[in-house]
């Protein structure tokens, strides 16, 4: 299986069929990794993985994945690559694209990553920017499908901010249309532009509200995200401040259907946007959610990536 793009840059790059062919190898590998019998498919590639952010998850996940497929990959950082100082990202690209199979890149601006897939000839995959996390919302989709049976008539709650996480789920929900609430202080909302264009004029689907006890009334998840990403250090006692309503804990669950589940991407700041609590209860699905990303993007990689003898 491949899919039509050459690059995973954004959920909206794709449609609703293809996303849940990446979901639907993604859960029938895990079963086949867990038996024993994962197919080593890509024996002898390579991949490139480019950190400009720290990662737990992103690094291990990718390698993992990677290794899990048979071929190997190397760690870069800035300090080897100077991309966009001591060389041309373009001319970064060209290079990379001849001694790589795939190039995945966890970094800030997002025009970064779209100008490395212009100029690759390899598969790039967005390992997140500060626009856009869509690797980590296939895996959230695959937690959630796991769980219910399918996507159809859910709605997402997201209790934060109109960050990269909640427009990867604008684009998610516009694709599998499907409801999306963010539940968010006055200021933080998703700008205008980014929904009518992920929605195609059409909001429906989508609703950006102020009052976190009324977004859960029919969630059946619920999802939060650190107050404070990385980048944003010096707003973070402003943001505490702002944000102290948005909390997911019991009293907000208690507001939401008993079948709600409760996400979060990691890392958690525990006792700010959820309490221990409410992580370690028998709704959170948190851990779940987290060993999916190797999974996840173990299956784009597969569907990305030339497999061997090809």
């Amino acid at each position: 299986m491949t899919l039509s793009k050459k690059d995973f840059v954004s959920i909206a790059d794709f449609g609703r069929a293809e996303l849940e062919s990446v979901i639907d190898l993604a859960i029938e590998q895990k079963a086949a990794q867990k038996a024993g019998r994962l197919n080593r498919s890509h024996v002898g590639r390579v991949l490139g993985c480019i950190f400009h952010k720290p990662s737990l998850r992103t690094r291990i996940s990718f390698e993992v994945a990677m290794h899990n497929l048979g071929g190997t990959s190397l760690y870069l950082t800035d300090k080897e690559m100077g991309m966009g100082s001591r060389e041309a990202p373009e001319d970064v690209a060209r290079v990379l694209s001849r001694y790589l199979d795939a190039i995945m890149i966890r970094t800030f601006d997002h025009g970064l990553v779209e100008q490395l897939a212009k100029h690759a000839s390899v598969p790039v995959i967005n390992g997140l920017t500060d626009l856009l996390h869509p690797c980590q919302v296939m895996a959230d989709l695959q937690t959630i499908k796991e769980h219910r049976g399918s996507l159809d008539d859910i709605t997402v709650v997201f209790i934060g901010d109109g960050n990269n996480m909640s427009r990867s789920w604008v684009n998610a929900s516009a694709r599998f249309g499907f409801r999306f609430v963010l539940a968010c202080p006055e200021g933080y909302a998703i700008d205008d532009a980014f929904v009518s264009e992920a929605y195609g004029g059409d909001t429906g689907l989508f609703e950006q509200i102020h009052d976190p006890g009324a977004s859960v009334k029919e969630a059946s998840v619920v999802y939060t995200d650190v107050w404070t990403s990385m980048g944003q250090e010096a707003e973070a006692e402003k943001r505490k401040r702002d944000f102290a309503r948005f909390q997911v804990n019991d009293a907000l669950m208690a507001a939401a259907p008993s079948d709600a589940v409760i996400l979060h991407c990691l890392p958690a700041h525990r006792g700010e946007e959820i309490t221990h609590e409410a992580m370690e209860s028998s709704q959170s699905l948190i851990f779940d959610q987290a060993e999916n990303r190797l999974h996840a993007q173990r299956a784009i990689l597969s569907m990305l990536v030339r497999p061997e003898g090809k």
